[in-house]
Parts: C-alpha cells; structure tokens; sequence
C-alpha cells in the first residue's frame, strides 16, 4: 500500500516552516499527535508511580502501556524495556555493569563501521579491565559489512560482540543473524545498535539473534530519549549501580531516578503514529510491519531519483552496499561537503554535513573526521523536496511552489 504523503505531511507543523528536511538520520520531525501526547500527560494528576492514588495510576499506566509499544515496535517482551536519557548513555551504563563479569584477557568485538556510541564505551571498559578488543573493518569500495569478517574474530575468549543494524553513516544493514549465531556458539552477547534500522524496518530481536537493542524514539517521529530493549533473564542476572531505596525489579533496577513520563506518552504516539502510516487495520505490531514497508518503499523510490541525479554529477557515492537503508553518504567533485551543506542551507534545504558520530566509518572512507554530505529521507518527504535538493545540488534556483 502507498503512503498518502500529502497527508503524511500536514501532520508535522515543522514543515509549514518550508524548510526541505533530509536530516533524519539525526533526528525526525514531529507530528501533532506526539506533540499532542506531551502536553496530555502534563495536564492530568502525576506523582511517582504506585496505586495508592490517581496521580500515581496514571504514571504507572504511562509506563507500562509506553513499555507494550516499545516491544510491539521491536518484538521483544514488555518486561525487558528499559528507558535512558538516550541510546548512547544505556550502551555507557551497561557496558559498566556488564564488563564487571568479565577478566583480563577476555574479548570484545567491535566494527569501525559503527556510530562512537557502540564502540567507545567498549574501548574504555576494556582499557580499564585488561580486555582484548578485536576490531573489524568494512569494505571501504562497496561500504559493505560481511558476516564473515565479524564471525572471524570471534574466538572462545569472546565475551561481546557490538555490531549495528544500520549504519547511520552509510546505511549499511549487516547481516546480523550470522553474526549473532556465531557468537551465541561460543556464549558471547550480541550488542545491537538499532538507532538508525528502527525508522527504516520492522525490527525483530528473536530474529536477529541479538541479547541486547537500543534504539532512539527522535528518530521515528518521537521524543529525545533511550530505548533499551533485552531478555528479561538477562536483565535480571546483571546488578548495576543503583540508589539503595529504589526498586531492584527488572527492568526498574536500571532506570536510575524518576522517569519522564510525559516522553514515555509521547513515545507511545510516536509509534501508534507510525504504525498508523498506511492506515491498516489489525495489532499495532501488524499495522507497522504495513506501514514500515510502505515508507521505505517510498524512501528508496527518492532514493533512486538522488542516486541518478548524482552519478550525472558526477559524485562521489560512499552508501553502495546491496542491503542499506535510503541513506546516501557522497561528495560532489571539487566542492568541499560542508559548503555543499551550507549552500542548500542558504535555499531552506537542510542536508548535513560531517561524520555523524561514525567517526571510526569516516576515517576508514579516507574522509578523515571531515566526513561527507548525507541525505537521509523519512516518509513525510516528497518529490518536490528532492527537485528543491537536486536544484541546490546543481546550482540552479530555488524551485518554486
């Protein structure tokens, strides 16, 4: 089923603004009824959760209920969502509690095509305990991330693998099944940074393999802040640094402080949001797999009308791996990416420049930490923001409309 983009659009009082957002790699905008969500929550009775009173109801209702969308979203259990000020501090926190299992000499592997966040919080636990971190590269010419390459550093002192879904530089999708079999061969833990996949696919955690997924609800419609999503065995064999008073159940136990319950609310929307896409009837969870696979099969159409456009260009495409998200990391010739980036800024197109956090990615390019110009699209572009893109990109003026 196609996505109705028009409608699609009206729902974002960002875009009324003009502006052409290609950045959604780094954040979307976001509809009326996920801002909506916000301001219900606040407006009603809301105290620390309980069941003493309505203000506590109704902050345990927000919980539990923002709990059963995130595994509806990512297929997990209810009661293996944990909730962080973002995907990079749960990565920070749980490596701490997670490394204390472990001794000198163990391994943990990690790519360089990965965002900083699923790579440096390893790197320092594994400085501060003695561990042997194994790193793999990608295929620089193709931007491709083979299974086999992650499976070949794996060894019985593997105690980790970290690994992304997506790549938010180039949106390479590896094939982590394979590499989460063969980690869970020599009983390691499979990591995955899925921040990027969530917008893009319908995530499923038993079929990926992996034991632990973060994502970030700001990158599908939603506000700013960290989903972790594991088995709820795992989370109750780990004991992290907590306040004495604080609850020890799982998943409480690593939710340090109160919650923010008007951004779980709005999580909650962001994902009744995009499950709503298309319009379908059934679950949620059946909803966005229609919907999810109605956007990016409207993302990829854009993307191929940038990707010709760009090869008339004569540019430089670095996002060529066969499985990827409509991601596209390139350089036109001769012109620097970040006056290319400022360029289209002047003409209300907004298409960022830079490493993206995927400084490792980057550097293995030969880009350096200057990086490249993205453009990352999300279901409420439209043709006419890619004319308004390829226009700036040639130089020519502002299309009208």
């Amino acid at each position: 089923m196609a996505l109705d983009v028009a409608r699609i659009r009206s729902d974002f009082p960002a875009l009324r603004a003009g502006l052409a957002h290609f950045d959604a790699p780094g954040g979307t905008q976001v509809p009326t009824p996920v801002i909506g969500a916000i301001g219900n929550a606040l407006r009603q009775p809301l105290s620390n959760r309980g069941t003493d009173n309505p203000a506590q109801r109704n902050a345990e209702a927000i919980v539990l209920e923002a709990r059963r969308a995130v595994a509806d979203l990512t297929g997990g259990s209810p009661q293996g969502v944990v909730f962080g000020r973002s995907a990079t501090q749960l990565t920070f926190d749980f490596a701490r509690t997670l490394s204390r299992r472990w001794a000198p000499g163990d391994e943990v592997v990690v790519t360089r095509l990965d965002h900083d966040a699923n790579i440096r919080p390893w790197l320092l636990e594994a400085k501060a305990r003695g561990l042997t971190v194994r790193w793999v590269d990608f295929d620089p010419r193709t931007g491709e991330l083979e299974a086999e390459r992650i499976t070949a550093a794996i060894s019985d002192r593997t105690r980790l693998v970290a690994l992304t879904a997506a790549s938010n530089l180039l949106g390479t999708m590896p094939a982590v099944p394979a590499v989460a079999a063969a980690a869970h061969a020599v009983d390691a833990l499979v990591w995955v940074d899925g921040v990027h996949y969530t917008a893009h696919a319908l995530v499923d955690v038993a079929s990926l393999g992996c034991d632990v997924f973060v994502c970030s609800p700001y990158k599908f419609f939603g506000p700013h802040h960290g989903v972790l999503v594991a088995d709820p065995g795992l989370l109750a064999d780990l004991r992290p640094d907590k306040l004495l008073p604080s609850s020890d159940a799982v998943p409480e136990r690593f939710e340090l402080g109160t919650l923010p319950y008007e951004m779980l609310t709005a999580t909650t929307a962001a994902i009744d949001y995009l499950a709503d896409l298309v319009g379908t009837d059934g679950g949620r969870r059946e909803r966005l797999a229609v919907s999810l696979r109605a956007a990016e099969e409207h993302e990829r159409r854009l993307a191929r009308r940038i990707e010709e456009a760009l090869d008339g260009l004569g540019a430089t495409r670095y996002s060529r791996a066969a499985r990827r998200t409509s991601t596209l990391l390139f350089d036109l010739p001769g012109v620097d990416a970040a006056q290319v980036a400022a360029r289209l800024a002047d003409v209300g197109v907004l298409a960022p420049a830079g490493h993206f956090y995927a400084l490792e990615a980057s550097r293995h390019l030969g880009l350096g930490d200057r990086g490249a110009l993205r453009v990352g699209l999300a279901p409420y572009n439209d043709d006419h923001d890619v004319d308004r893109l390829l226009a700036g990109l040639e130089g020519r003026p502002r299309p009208s409309g």
